[in-house]
């Protein structure tokens, strides 16, 4: 049985450059979950971990009816009550306190699957495993579109430095904010040092 692997087959929305570039982005599938609160907390680190069991639930489920694939990247989209933080913008989001923060952690999904498997992958994780927050995964679709986007290497706590790099593309082009900050982590926060460390970061901009 040949696995899909999501990565290689949509090599362009997994790769990005050291330099600002632009990418369309058309629909795609997601099982995801919500949260907010600060990343370095308990109750971040608990949504992934409901989000992968269910992500490899649904591997397992398709594997045995001959449709195998590879769990792909976890994702994450990013933002604040803008509001409340007014002339904050990404690149300053600093001064953001992160309890402030909200976001939506999601893994991307192969086409064939549906929202009524996400919700039968979920309540199996519920019954064998009885995690909570399970029932707080779903299936969502977004199509970005047009996204000013650039490979961050280094921890996440320089990535205000190539938000910057970014703003400067936009303002040189006249493109504005279209939609959330969105982060690729390629690589494993657990088993990579901080310094090399890889994440898309990307801006939707009209």
């Amino acid at each position: 049985m040949e696995k899909l692997d999501l990565t290689k087959k949509h090599k362009s929305y997994y790769s990005a450059k050291r330099t600002p570039e632009l990418i369309d982005v058309g629909r795609v599938p997601f099982i995801s979950i919500r949260g907010k609160g600060d990343p370095s907390g308990a109750p971040f680190l608990e949504r992934i971990e409901a989000l992968y069991s269910t992500a490899y639930t649904l591997k397992f489920d398709f594997k045995a009816r001959g449709k195998d694939f590879a769990v792909a990247k976890l994702e994450g989209f990013w933002w604040f009550d803008e509001e409340k933080f007014r002339n904050k913008t990404i690149e300053t989001s600093t001064d953001v306190p992160r309890s402030e923060w909200e976001y939506r952690l999601a893994i991307r999904l192969p086409d064939f699957v549906s929202k009524a498997d996400v919700s039968n992958a979920a309540e199996t994780v519920l019954k064998k495993k009885n995690r909570l927050l399970v029932t707080e995964v779903e299936f969502y679709e977004l199509a970005e579109g047009i996204c000013v986007q650039m490979l961050h290497v280094g921890p996440y706590s320089t990535e205000p430095e190539t938000l910057k790099e970014i703003g400067k593309f936009c303002g040189e082009r006249g493109l504005q904010k279209n939609g959330l900050h969105h982060e690729i982590y390629l690589s494993d926060f657990r088993k990579t040092a901080p310094e090399k460390l890889k994440t898309i970061l990307r801006e939707p901009v009209k």
